[in-house]
């Protein structure tokens, strides 16, 4: 029985191999013959060369009696294991989060995590700076709570701590033009930075001189310095957030509100020295001393007015100076928030700018509402549909590599389904996206009227397109959606062969991209064998269009036997005289002949 058990085991497993050899074979024979119906299909000789490792050999290994395959386990059951007589289940991120290495190099300017790190040292950073002026001025840090202070200012201390022995070590740098990862030459530039000093201040163990003073906030001043990594995660936020105008009216609102806090601890520090409640001018010390003083920051800094006068010489100082900087400071925060404003709509601004530009031209030349509100339509529309009123205004301030890569995502799975470009050279193709133009047309504009030369391609990106036909020119042939290319044989046709054979209206808002034929005809000169490839295929596509056709426009098929030319008219009166004159010679006979000819072709 364990032999016979055995064999039918070993069989079932040859019998699984072979159905995978089958599989694997289909799939190279599938990616084979579209390599060859499309040359230009990128090429999978890796997969292909790394395919017989994936055919696993007939003779596997037969398990014993009764027990079952080792490749027949689920693969989930990797994050099981038996402890005793229960089963617990592993979960797959503990174990990611212990083989998980920490890189041995970081580009700050594209790693995500490096962003989160300086995210927890900005928090950090504002902690000393928010809080260890209220902890100076305000009586809140008291023998109570003070260990509830200290452990969150070591904490912050060991955040300082590990960037600067973690992640400022590891940090990526360009050194004449070349990306340097070496850990010694990344150490080395840290610490030839003018940031490691700063940070190097910022952790200076003025601390010990508790011991001395008792446990004072000021001591940890040198903790704000830190400003650096504060900025930089300003720099590195922006870069990856779609709307960074956002974050910037956010932080220049903190900017206003931050030099409120510090003016509301000035003005209680002010009220101290001079004795609460000792004269109206000073905090009098009742209700929330953080609320009162603020507020008095705020009408003082924003010159609202209506403050008691100050009564003392140091009072008059100290308020000479608030209302000083208080016009300075909220000058510079007006006009930096209109600064960041007026960044984040400048767009928009344009676009006004362009249509009221336009909508002025038109009346003064008194064009019609009609064409004047199809004009308001188009421009409404490419701003909302693509945020811009030209896209290549946009696309000229980047490389000419960095202009490839766009196109290429943009548009190459379009172009290279296009018949025509079919087997080209893919350079060739590259080139040709970089002179696509984006146009947008309104519900029923012509794309093309048949009759006019053709010198443009299209492709559709958005929207659909109607091709009109028939005798009142307006029957619909066709409708074509997002992907579809026509008017390609206008771009190599010779000779008057390139007319448009129909009108082409847009149905509903339409976005297509054209291709000039004189753009085309730049970049085949240096193409030449793509050039007669493309001649080629647009010579048998133009002889496929001008077939002949039957009265319903479809193309007529070919005769069996074409029609006889007509005979000559002194021919055909001899043969006519022999028929009246009723002879029997080769006349006769040959006019016979023709008409039985003629009754068979009837």
């Amino acid at each position: 029985k364990c032999i016979s058990s055995a064999t039918s085991l070993s069989s079932t497993i040859i019998n699984n191999r072979l159905q995978e050899l089958v599989k694997l074979f289909k799939e190279r024979t599938e990616k084979v013959k579209e390599k060859l119906t499309d040359p230009e299909v990128t090429s999978d000789d890796e997969s292909l060369a790394a395919s017989p490792t994936k055919l696993a050999p007939l003779a596997a290994p037969v398990p014993p009696p009764g027990g079952e395959p080792e490749g027949n386990k689920p693969a989930g059951d990797e994050h099981y294991c038996d402890m005793l007589c229960c089963t617990f289940k592993y979960r797959p991120w503990l174990d990611h989060l212990k083989n998980y290495r920490f890189p041995s190099s970081i580009d700050p300017l594209t790693n995500l995590m490096y962003v989160l790190w300086l995210f927890f040292v900005v928090m950090a950073w504002n902690w000393n700076c928010w809080l260890i002026p209220v902890r100076w001025a305000f009586p809140y840090q008291t023998l109570a709570n003070i260990h509830c202070w200290l452990l969150v200012d070591y904490l912050c201390d060991l955040i300082y701590l590990l960037d600067i022995l973690v992640f400022q070590t590891r940090l990526q740098f360009v050194r004449g033009g070349d990306i340097i990862t070496d850990k010694k030459a990344m150490k080395d530039n840290y610490l030839r930075s003018q940031r490691f000093k700063m940070d190097v201040v910022c952790l200076l163990p003025l601390d010990f001189f508790y011991f001395k003073v008792g446990v004072n906030p000021l001591l940890r001043f040198p903790r704000c310095l830190k400003y650096m990594a504060f900025f930089e995660f300003n720099s590195r936020l922006e870069a990856i957030l779609s709307k960074a105008y956002i974050y910037r009216v956010i932080r220049t609102t903190a900017y206003l509100l931050y030099s409120l806090h510090v003016n509301s601890c000035l003005y209680y520090w002010a009220s101290a020295y001079e004795g609460l409640g000792s004269t109206t001018w000073v905090y009098d010390g009742e209700g929330n001393s953080y609320i009162r003083c603020y507020y008095w920051a705020v009408k003082t800094l924003i010159t609202i007015g209506g403050l008691p006068d100050p009564k003392t010489l140091f009072e008059i100082v100290f308020q000479l100076l608030n209302y000083f900087t208080g016009v300075f400071a909220f000058s510079v925060m007006i006009g930096q928030m209109r600064d960041v404003v007026g960044a984040a709509t400048a767009g928009q601004t344009y676009y006004r700018s362009c249509m009221d530009s336009t909508i002025k031209y038109m009346n003064f030349y008194k064009i019609p509402k009609t064409v004047q509100n199809r004009v308001k339509t188009w421009y409404e529309y490419t701003w909302h549909s693509q945020g811009m009123l030209d896209e290549s205004e946009l696309l000229v301030q980047l490389p000419d590599k960095m202009r490839l890569d766009i196109a290429i995502d943009v548009n190459y799975n379009i172009v290279s389904k296009v018949a025509l470009f079919q087997g080209c050279d893919r350079q060739m193709i590259f080139d040709m996206l970089k002179r696509l133009r984006s146009v947008v047309y309104l519900p029923n504009d012509y794309v093309c009227k048949k009759g006019e030369i053709g010198r443009e391609m299209y492709i559709i990106q958005a929207g659909q397109v109607q091709v009109l036909g028939g005798p009142d020119g307006k029957t619909v042939l066709v409708t074509l959606k997002a992907g579809s290319v026509f008017g390609e044989i206008s771009l190599l046709a010779a000779g008057g062969g390139n007319r448009r054979t129909a009108n082409v209206i847009a149905h509903g808002f339409a976005n297509l991209f054209i291709l000039d034929k004189k753009d085309l005809n730049e970049i085949l000169v240096h193409y030449p064998e793509s050039q007669k490839l493309l001649r080629k295929k647009a010579k048998k596509m133009l002889k496929n269009n001008n077939k002949p056709k039957d009265e319903k426009g479809a193309p007529r098929d070919p005769l069996i036997i074409p029609p006889k030319a007509d005979n000559p008219k002194l021919f055909q009166a001899a043969l006519a005289a022999a028929g009246r004159m009723g002879g029997k010679g080769s006349l006769a006979q040959l006019r016979r002949r023709l008409k039985e000819l003629k009754e068979m072709q009837a």
